[in-house]
């Protein structure tokens, strides 16, 4: 697999464009995401071991907006249930081009179909696992609640959605430590206070996060029984919602 460091934000842009998953971005992605996302790793590999706990018989396990399938191969190597396929969802067709293209071979017995289209217009069913890893805070405020009401009413009984978001904080104190806690993180990951910059200009407007009561609330309100944070590393979580 030919990745690249990612360098995308390293020299000074003039007029800084909207963020998008193309071609550009694809290309340095993994290693994008690495140095951005505190704690991607312990993520990844957890959403594989709840996949092999929550994985039914006769279902269907969905990583919605799944980017390169990190998510996807993970929950691929843990699922034990016959018959629990994985429908892999990207609107990028860049994404998705390069995820074919490097698909594992072997290494678990669910098939994986891969598919490019907007995750609000595709058709869920009988979900026992769905993944949204930081995919929800790409889609507009006000198509959330429908999409959390769509996973819920599709979902197995005894099914999970596993919702990974970064968060912001009620608290203006909280706030204001969890973002410097996080640009430090990327500094140490060897971005400079210039990319740090360019990019945050680059996802305003692109990346709206919510607090945890919000989703919380949203999750409740489409009918799950519970939704906790099972991780979180600064303004990064991961929560765990029950039907």
């Amino acid at each position: 697999m030919h990745f690249h460091k990612d360098s995308l934000y390293a020299n000074p842009l003039g007029d800084i464009t909207a963020f998008q998953f193309d071609e550009a971005v694809v290309n340095v992605f993994p290693d994008m995401i690495r140095r951005s996302v505190p704690g991607y790793g312990a993520m990844i590999s957890a959403i594989g071991m709840l996949a092999g706990r929550f994985g039914q018989q006769n279902s269907v396990c969905y990583d919605l907006g799944c980017s390169l399938g990190a998510a996807t191969w993970a929950m691929r190597e843990q699922i034990q249930a016959d018959n629990c396929r994985i429908v892999a969802v990207d609107s990028s067709e860049a994404m998705i081009t390069r995820l074919k293209q490097n698909m594992p071979v072997g290494g678990g017995k669910s098939s994986v179909e891969v598919v490019c289209a907007d995750i609000r217009q595709i058709a869920i069913e009988r979900a026992s696992v769905v993944v949204l890893n930081f995919t929800l805070q790409f889609i507009p405020l006000e198509d959330r609640a429908a999409l959390m009401a769509k996973i819920y009413q599709a979902m197995l009984p005894g099914g999970v959605l596993i919702l990974s978001e970064k968060l912001r904080f009620e608290d203006v104190r909280q706030q204001s430590l969890q973002t410097d806690m996080h640009e430090h993180f990327k500094k140490l990951q060897g971005y400079s206070d210039m990319e740090i910059s360019q990019k945050r200009t680059a996802l305003e407007n692109v990346l709206i996060p919510e607090s945890f009561s919000v989703h919380q609330a949203r999750l409740l309100a489409a009918g799950f029984g519970s939704a906790e944070i099972w991780f979180q590393y600064f303004n990064f979580a991961s929560m765990i919602a029950l039907k």
